[in-house]
């Protein structure tokens, strides 16, 4: 099997779990040394690396609370300096804080765009200053920044939609560098925090085309498309894979 991304070193935040640690074991099946970003979930971490380093590739997994900007710029210098290089970089973390806008608090509001927005921002920031020709910034947006289908999301749908731009913004400005910069958007995707049989997975199953959660293996497919030399001509765009959720 040829190892499309043999030399490659990637960098995923949230790695330890749910369409994270999808994406992380994808890269590395496909050739590439990970680095994963944890917040809490120590030893779940500690098994994608172990996981990881069966494929024969290396892995290294790092504490960091994408809600702290040092935190985040720090991990991304802490790969360069353990792997040699950063060739992708997909901004994974998230967090999402549900219910009606009227019981948002500043606390909330803060919480989600440092995770959501600013992070993904800051680890760029740092990730380029790296990057040569054939870097990839990939970001994990969400099915709800192009359909607000349910009730409660303003908060969410906000942090992800502001994603388009800087996706955008990314590729325009990167893209002489020959660095790509792209979005994909995941729709409802069963994962142990939104198992396809938990409270509301009925009504979201009901929104897609297909009528059925994807998987985060579909999500990391997408990403490794984009991540490999396949994916080469395509930025600044954003891609669904949400089962026909926006359609």
């Amino acid at each position: 099997m040829i190892a499309v991304l043999g030399g490659k070193v990637a960098f995923v935040t949230g790695g330890s779990r749910g369409i994270g640690e999808a994406v992380a074991l994808r890269l590395a099946a496909d050739g590439a040394d990970v680095a994963l970003t944890y917040r809490d979930s120590a030893e779940r971490a500690a098994d994608v690396v172990d996981r990881i380093k069966a494929l024969g590739r290396r892995a290294w997994a790092v504490q960091a609370d994408s809600a702290d900007p040092t935190a985040v710029r720090t991990a991304v210098d802490q790969v360069v300096a353990e792997f040699g290089r950063l060739d992708i970089v997909v901004n994974n973390a998230g967090i999402g804080v549900l219910g009606p806008v009227e019981d948002m608090s500043l606390e909330d509001i803060d919480r989600v765009l440092s995770v959501n927005v600013r992070a993904p921002f800051v680890a760029s920031q740092a990730a380029v200053r790296h990057m040569t020709e054939g870097g990839r910034i990939i970001n994990i947006g969400s099915c709800l920044a192009e359909r607000a289908a349910l009730p409660g999301v303003s908060l969410y749908a906000t942090s992800k939609t502001a994603l388009i731009g800087l996706t955008r913004s990314l590729a325009r400005e990167l893209g002489a560098r020959g660095i790509t910069a792209n979005l994909v958007h995941p729709g409802p995707t069963e994962t142990d925090m939104n198992p396809a049989d938990g409270a509301g997975a009925d009504v979201q199953q009901s929104l897609t085309a297909l009528g059925r959660f994807g998987q985060s293996s579909d999500v990391a497919a997408t990403v490794a498309h984009l991540a490999g030399d396949a994916g080469r001509y395509v930025t600044g765009a954003a891609i669904a894979v949400d089962g026909g959720f926006a359609a």
